[in-house]
């Protein structure tokens, strides 16, 4: 049974989303304030966090930083208030899986969850921590990222993407399997955010890593 952290300060809000959340089997426990959050994601072995922005004594981005800088892989998916790209773009930079704005239905909050759960068991049942392709090198654990011996450092976003081509080497994948496993519901299939994204990549673990097959998509040449 998964255990959710709920990290919200609007007690109808938490209270909406954690009954919800128990009447489809999940575990539970809120936090309603940054200083309780943080010691609870660290010490209570949960499985996901729902991170709400604007908390008493810290701002969200700041746990979601404090977090990735410790190393938490934690999937954690924002649900808040504030629409504006600068702010979204913040939190998938700042290590965030999802990001779901106010007001919101209960439904989607839901099939988020476990597509980011389900991410998380693949990696888990996986014995593999450490992925190398050619000289390149993914530390799954401390997401750190070499090219032959120069440590480089990509974004949340990025890193995710390289480990999605890492895990499938030599397989073609199309835009929208990336667009599903890497950004989930946040863009729409009609978006050029992969190859915005393959073009960052092949700037910074090399040009030729990364081919495009014409018609469908890009492959991972190992």
């Amino acid at each position: 049974m998964s255990k959710i952290l709920i990290v919200e300060d609007e007690p109808k809000i938490a209270t909406f989303i954690e009954k919800g959340l128990r009447s489809h089997g999940f575990m539970t426990a809120i936090a309603g304030d940054a200083k309780h959050a943080l010691l609870m994601a660290i010490d209570g072995e949960f499985d996901l966090m729902i991170l709400d922005l604007g908390l008493p004594g810290k701002d969200g981005l700041q746990i979601l930083e404090e977090l990735r800088g410790q190393g938490e892989l934690l999937p954690i998916i924002i649900l808040s208030g504030r629409d504006d790209i600068q702010t979204k773009v913040a939190g998938f930079e700042g290590g965030a899986d999802d990001y779901l704005t106010k007001p919101f239905r209960f439904e989607e909050l839901l099939v988020r969850l476990r597509v980011r759960l389900r991410s998380r068991d693949n990696h888990t049942n996986s014995d593999e921590i450490v992925l190398k392709i050619r000289n390149v090198t993914l530390d799954l654990r401390t997401r750190k990222v070499k090219v032959g011996d120069r440590s480089i450092e990509l974004p949340a976003r990025e890193f995710t993407l390289a480990e999605t081509f890492f895990r499938h080497p030599g397989q073609v994948m199309s835009r929208e399997q990336l667009l599903d496993r890497v950004w989930g519901y946040d863009y729409d299939p009609g978006s050029n955010i992969v190859d915005v994204y393959v073009g960052y990549l092949r700037k910074k673990l090399g040009s030729d890593l990364i081919e495009t097959v014409r018609g469908m998509g890009y492959r991972l040449r190992s």
